[in-house]
């Protein structure tokens, strides 16, 4: 999206600007500095957001095999109790076989979530050093 620019303003007598031209051109210039700040930290949230949320997949994948795990685990139980026999012992194995993809996607999406910064750093970085330099500007 871009803003129609101001007509520049007739150059002062010996071809230095105004106060106030000058004043307008800051101001112009600290305008497109907080629009631009904003979209990157837009940006950096959004792509944290992005790996906050296939984090959380692997946990809701993890969940879904821990709940096939205990569903398995509960039927092997009652026929192992009711007929000892290989069914039974067949049941067990794949109770195994989802307790173990549940502990693996956990692990995967706890490691990928640690990754995951919700605070902009880059923007932050700039911000700061935005602040410095309209302290001291001639530095």
């Amino acid at each position: 999206m871009s803003y129609p620019s101001a007509p520049a303003a007739p150059a002062a007598r010996d071809g230095e600007a105004s106060v106030g031209d000058l004043i307008s051109d800051i101001a112009g210039d600290l305008s497109r500095l907080v629009r631009d700040e904003v979209a990157l930290a837009k940006a950096e949230v959004k792509e944290e957001a992005g790996k906050a949320g296939r984090a959380a997949s692997l946990y809701g994948g993890a969940g879904y095999a821990a709940g096939l795990a205990l569903l398995l685990g509960s039927l092997a139980a009652v026929y192992g109790l009711r007929h000892v026999v290989d069914l039974a012992w067949a049941a067990l194995i794949i109770t195994g076989v989802w307790a173990l993809i549940g502990a693996v996607l956990y692990a995967v999406g706890r490691r990928r979530m640690r990754g995951v910064r919700l605070t902009p750093e880059r923007s932050l970085e700039s911000l700061k050093e935005d602040a410095k330099w309209a302290r001291h500007p001639t530095s």
